[in-house]
C-alpha cells in the first residue's frame, strides 16, 4: 500500500520539472477558441504561445506544442474545428524552447503515430530536455524528445497536396526554422510564413563561448527573411504580430487582419533595430 503514494509523489515531482515557470508563462497559456486563418491553416494555441494545424484530406501538420499544459487545450481545439489529434501525421516545431518543446514528447504519445521531424541543429537540444542552453544554461528544461526525422536548410513536408519549407533562422536556436507554404483561398495565392523567434532575451550576444557564432547568425535571418515574400504574417509568439487585436478584427467582421505585409516588414525593423541595440551596449559594457 505505501508504494501507491511514493509512485504518485514521483509523477508529481516529475511533472513540476516541466510545470510552467512564472506568472509570466500562465499567461502566455490563456485558452484562446480556435479559428480558421486561412485556407486550410487553423489556430489551436494558446493567448501567446502558438500552435498551427494545417489539414489536408491525407491527414494534417501540427506546428509547435507549446508548454506540456498547452497540449490539453491544443487536443481540446482541434476537435472543436471537428478534427481528431490522431490524424496528425507530422509534428514540426519552431525551436527548441520549452515553451515550443515543451509539449512534443506528449503530443507524441497522444497521436501515437505522429512523426516529429526537427532541425538538424536544434536536435541536441531537444535530446538533452532544454538543458546546457548556450544561454539559458539549465534554466527552462523540459521532457527530452528524439526526432523520427532530421532535416537541414530547405527540407519540404509534403502531405496531401500541401508542402512546407523549412527556412533555417538561426540565432534564437541554431535550428530556429520559420517554415513557408502557400495557400489558395477566394481564387488567389497567399504565401505564409510562420517565423521563429528572432528576439535575444538575456542573450549573452559578445564572446559567447557556447555559441560563437551567435551574431553572425541573427544577422544572416534578418537578411534572409527581409528577402521572404511574405502576405500572410504568422509566429512563433501572438504578441509578434498581434494576434489578440486581429482576433478582435476578425471576429468584427473585418477583412483577414491576418494578410498583414506591411505588419511583417515592421516587425522585421522592429526586431532587428532592437537586436542592433542590445549588441551596442553590450560591447560598450565590454569596454
Amino acid at each position: 500500500m505505501k508504494l501507491i503514494p511514493a509512485f504518485l509523489l514521483l509523477l508529481c515531482l516529475f511533472a513540476n520539472s516541466f510545470a510552467q515557470k512564472n506568472e509570466q508563462d500562465r499567461e502566455w497559456n490563456q485558452p484562446v477558441e480556435p479559428f480558421k486563418i486561412i485556407g486550410n491553416i487553423y489556430y489551436v494555441g494558446a493567448s501567446d504561445i502558438t500552435s498551427y494545424l494545417i489539414t489536408t484530406p491525407k491527414g494534417h501538420i501540427l506546428i509547435d506544442s507549446g508548454f506540456p499544459e498547452t497540449v490539453p487545450q491544443i487536443n481540446a481545439n482541434i476537435r472543436k474545428l471537428g478534427f481528431k489529434l490522431k490524424d496528425v501525421k507530422y509534428i514540426l516545431n519552431s525551436h527548441a524552447h520549452y515553451d515550443h518543446a515543451g509539449g512534443i514528447a506528449e503530443l507524441k504519445r497522444l497521436t501515437k503515430k505522429a512523426k516529429f521531424l526537427a532541425s538538424e541543429a536544434d536536435v541536441p537540444l531537444l535530446k538533452r530536455g532544454g538543458l546546457d542552453d548556450p544561454n539559458f544554461g539549465d534554466k527552462y528544461p523540459f521532457e527530452a524528445v528524439t526526432p523520427d526525422a532530421v532535416f537541414t536548410d530547405g527540407k519540404k513536408v509534403r502531405l496531401g497536396g500541401m508542402s512546407l519549407k523549412a527556412n533555417i533562422t538561426a540565432g534564437h536556436t541554431r535550428g530556429c526554422t520559420s517554415w513557408t507554404t502557400t495557400v489558395r483561398e477566394n481564387k488567389i495565392n497567399y504565401n505564409v510564413i510562420f517565423v521563429c523567434s528572432i528576439t535575444a532575451p538575456g542573450y549573452n550576444l559578445i564572446d559567447n563561448p557556447k555559441y560563437p557564432n551567435i551574431i553572425g547568425d541573427y544577422n544572416a535571418t534578418f537578411e534572409r527573411l527581409k528577402k521572404t515574400p511574405v502576405d500572410v504574417f504568422l509566429a512563433s509568439h501572438g504578441n509578434a504580430y498581434d494576434l489578440e487585436e486581429k482576433i478582435l478584427k476578425l471576429k468584427a467582421g473585418a477583412q483577414n487582419p491576418f494578410v498583414d505585409r506591411d505588419g511583417y516588414r515592421a516587425y522585421l525593423e522592429r526586431s532587428e533595430e532592437a537586436f542592433r541595440e542590445q549588441v551596442r551596449k553590450q560591447k560598450e559594457n565590454k569596454k
